[in-house]
């Protein structure tokens, strides 16, 4: 019966591995969840160390004395402001992990790791990328393209996987539905404090991105399915050495998950939100990279000159909008009223809510590679969202909804 280290153990995708293989306890002997806080009860098989994944090899080798497993899921992730220092930071962890585990030894034991990276794999974050995303597309880098610290990342894991003699999988999730106590870096708590909002103020839930987008399409990864995914991908034979995206199996649009927000937080949407103009002062509009992620294979599609600069259109910015005194206060009832966490508002990630509602470009991710090999996983996209609301209003994040 193998043994797995989960990295990042209380982020939004790294909890729910932990949970996955702890709800197993006949398929997985011991499980050791590392984080640098520890914000739950584990089931009997799950052990919890406390590791700082920013330090170095030697330190971490120190704090990772007596863990070994035959598999790892790295899922741990640090934001930073820039794009270089996401590559400097967030590579280092990644190396000087897998480091620590050849100065412990144990990396001897390691069959594979899983390392978790995401949809910006294709550039998603710099403007139209290829629709439907294939984990076969050109990578989005060169002079001219920001640092993605994916790529170090990937390329890291490749060839430490190669030196140590085990093998690896990566995984691609996008616009991740998830919860992790304390973990306010996600779409759901901040899109379920605008409704609450909005329900309180006077009971429209006005769609704050772009009308474009609205009727455009994207594709999810609810946190459950890609641990399960991750479990799946582990002991798949087939899988070694590739990379996969994880997404949900439907694709959607907020034309159809609006009307189900709105219904399940009791608002009303006006039925003509996209009669008047983006007012200045309460939206935005910011110009993405100058070349889409598309336009790298723009001719070879017969797209040359077919291809513009994205955007991002907020209507409603929802930076502007959660600073709004009018707001502050709304929330500031709700919290007193419901109980609730206080300071949510303010930790919200409302940049990141805006950016993907805002974008003008669909989003379309195939799972054919991943359905070739045999994984068969499929999560309806509101029905991740409704369960996500509701452990939201069970943890008091956010008030209680019907």
């Amino acid at each position: 019966m193998p043994s797995a280290i989960v990295t990042g153990a209380t982020g939004i995708l790294g909890r729910e591995i932990v949970r996955a293989l702890g709800n197993d306890p006949n398929g997985w002997h011991t499980v050791h969840a590392l984080s640098r806080s520890k914000k739950e009860k584990y089931p009997s098989n799950v052990k919890h160390s406390f590791v700082d994944l920013t330090g170095s090899a030697k330190k971490m080798a120190e704090q990772l004395n007596g863990i070994e497993a035959e598999y790892v899921f790295f899922a741990a992730y640090l934001q930073k402001d820039t794009d270089q220092e996401s590559w400097d930071v967030n590579g280092a962890m990644l190396r000087n992990f897998l480091d620590a585990l050849d100065i412990t030894g144990a990396s001897r034991k390691l069959k594979r790791v899983v390392l978790t990276t995401g949809a910006k794999q294709y550039g998603v974050h710099l403007g139209a990328p290829k629709n439907p995303m294939e984990e076969s597309d050109p990578w989005i880098e060169g002079p001219e393209r920001p640092p993605n610290f994916y790529y170090y990342q990937q390329r890291i894991l490749a060839e430490k996987a190669k030196a140590s003699k085990y093998d690896w999988v990566v995984t691609y999730p996008n616009d991740v539905i998830g919860v992790a106590k304390g973990n306010f870096m996600n779409l759901v708590t901040s899109l379920g404090i605008y409704a609450s909002v909005s329900k309180e103020l006077d009971g429209t839930l006005v769609f704050p991105g772009s009308e474009l987008f609205y009727q455009y399409f994207d594709c999810f990864t609810y946190s459950r399915l890609h641990a399960s995914f991750n479990l799946w991908a582990a002991l798949e034979q087939k899988a070694s050495n590739q990379a996969f995206n994880v997404v949900n199996g439907d694709t959607e649009s907020w034309q159809n998950l609006w009307p189900k927000v709105a219904r399940k937080f009791d608002c009303k949407i006006p039925a003509d939100q996209f009669s008047t103009e983006v007012d200045k002062d309460k939206g935005s509009e910011v110009p993405l990279a100058s070349k889409p992620p598309i336009a790298e294979m723009a001719a070879e599609r017969g797209l040359e000159g077919r291809v513009g600069q994205g955007k991002v259109v907020q209507r409603i910015d929802l930076v502007k909008w959660s600073q709004r005194q009018d707001v502050k206060d709304t929330w500031a009832k709700l919290a007193e009223r419901h109980n609730l966490e206080k300071d949510s508002l303010e930790k919200a990630t409302w940049g990141f809510l805006g950016f993907v509602l805002g974008r003008e470009y669909n989003l379309v991710i195939s799972m054919s590679k991943a359905r070739r090999l045999g994984w068969t996983g499929y999560y309806d996209t509101w029905d991740s969202l409704e369960e996500c609301f509701d452990e939201l209003g069970d943890e008091k994040v956010i008030p209680k909804t019907r």
